[in-house]
Formats: structure tokens, sequence, C-alpha cells
């Protein structure tokens, strides 16, 4: 059965074949900003990430950074995601992540912050510091001092700068506060570029290729 769905103004449009793949969701349909300035990540692409981190996802708590559609995010919350925060400042994106979750009806267990990647992380690491104080205003259920458990970064391609910037704060003595014992971090980017092996304390486990695009995976280094 097609789940129809009217685009959130002038802004958005409905996705050919963007669904979410699996879960309370599956099959419904996502929409995306119109124009090239929001790249989503491939259906194709969302079921090989999820695959692989399907032991992880259930009860977790997960950032979508650079998080556009949000398809990421909303595939993590239809796979029994415990919570999940979405970092986006463009806004035809966070139209569209607004979009998608209101015909969704989700409305608990998410955090939209709409001032992007950098004001997110702060604002975990700042409730990471606290101990976990202030933490609740994010999600209910936050422990202290461990407040993620995955981590998916997608700027656009060519933001070098970007990927180095967000991946060394996760990798910092600071960015570690906000990460599980556990935790896992993903980037996806172009397969023709390569991203470190390290930063600071983030080692990449591996790099997969599908297409155009890779994933890579990196895990906290000596835990």
């Amino acid at each position: 059965m097609t789940n129809r769905m009217k685009p959130a103004g002038a802004d958005a449009v409905i996705m050919d074949g963007m669904r979410v793949i699996a879960g309370t969701y599956r099959s419904r349909q996502l929409i995306a900003p119109r124009g090239t300035g929001t790249r989503p990540t491939s259906d194709r692409l969302r079921e090989t990430l999820f695959n692989i981190l399907a032991p992880r996802v259930a009860g977790c708590r997960f950032a979508d950074l650079y998080a556009g559609t949000g398809a990421v995010g909303i595939e993590a919350i239809s796979r029994g995601a415990e919570h999940v925060w979405f970092a986006e400042r463009a806004e035809a994106a966070l139209t569209a992540i607004r979009a998608n979750l209101k015909v969704l009806q989700i409305a608990r267990g998410i955090t939209v912050e709409e001032r992007g990647t950098g004001a997110l992380l702060e604002r975990l690491a700042k409730a990471a510091e606290k101990g976990g104080a202030g933490a609740a205003e994010s999600v209910e259920s936050a422990r202290a001092g461990n407040l993620l458990d995955l981590v998916y970064i997608d700027p656009p391609w060519e933001a070098e700068a970007e990927y180095a910037k967000t991946l060394e704060l996760l990798g910092s003595v600071r960015g570690r506060l906000m990460l599980a014992p556990d935790a896992l971090v993903v980037a996806e980017h172009s397969s023709k570029s390569r991203l470190a092996e390290r930063y600071g304390e983030l080692a990449q486990m591996r790099t997969l290729k599908q297409g155009d695009a890779a994933l890579s995976f990196y895990t906290v280094a000596d835990r």
C-alpha cells in the first residue's frame, strides 16, 4: 500500500522511493527539500547502515548530525531508538524534518536542534560536564555522562572542515563525555575521499564503500 503525504509548503517535495525501510514506520514515505541543496542518504545505503547497526539500535540514544531530511534519525526511531537528536540549520531541511516527524506522528523521544551540529554538541557537552544536570530537557531518561550510543555524521561531502571539526570534537576529552563506553560514530562521505584513521581518541574501525558513497566507522580507542 502506498502511503502518501502532502509536502510542507513549496520548500518540500515527496522523493520517489524514499521510505522508512523497517520497523514501526516501515514503507512510509518521506519528503525532502526541493533542489540540490540537500543530498538525502539513499535508501540502499540506509539499509546497509542499519543492517550493521541492528544489534545496537533498540533502546539507544542516537544523534543524526547534519540531518538533512531526518531520514537516518527517523529510521533509528522506527527501529526502537530511545531518543534521537536531529541537528540541522538549513531552513528548508528543517521544514522537511518537522513535516516528516509530524506526518509519522512522532512527538516523543526526539530533539530538533535548529542551530545545527555545533550547537547540539555544545549543549550535550555542557549537560555531560554537569553530570547529567539539565540533560532531562533533552531526553527524560538521559544517563549522566554517557549520552550518545550512536552518532551519524553526514555534512556536505565537499565540506572537509566540517568532518574534521565534528570528529575531532567527538574524539576530544570533552567530546568523550558525551559518548557511552561502547559508542559508535559513523561518517558518510564520498567514496572518492578518505577520512583520517584517527581523530583524537576516535579510531577508525572500517570503511565500507557503496557506489558514490562510503561509510567510515569509529570507536573510542583504549576503553
